[in-house]
């Protein structure tokens, strides 16, 4: 029904938040699913963004890992040299 106000209203989307009560960022929101769902838009980027995030975030626990080692491995060897 919000998406309905701003549509048939004149008044900015500002002023259609302060009288629901509600943020302008949410109206702004919910416009923009409501269009995405007129115009048949799927949410497979947001499953694919979601699955990059993950595999991501293993790459970054794999690499600090990997730099843990490293790194005692360099400290190991220059003890070894003194």
């Amino acid at each position: 029904r919000a998406v309905e106000l701003i549509e048939s209203s004149d008044q900015p989307v500002t002023e259609i938040a302060r009288q629901l009560d509600v943020s302008p960022k949410n109206l702004y929101n919910w416009r923009s699913q409501a269009e995405a769902k007129r115009l048949g838009v799927k949410k497979s980027g947001s499953i694919d963004m979601q699955r990059e995030n993950k595999q991501l975030r293993k790459d970054i626990a794999r690499l600090k890992e990997e730099q843990t080692i490293l790194k005692k491995a360099c400290a190991y060897f220059a003890k070894d040299v003194r």
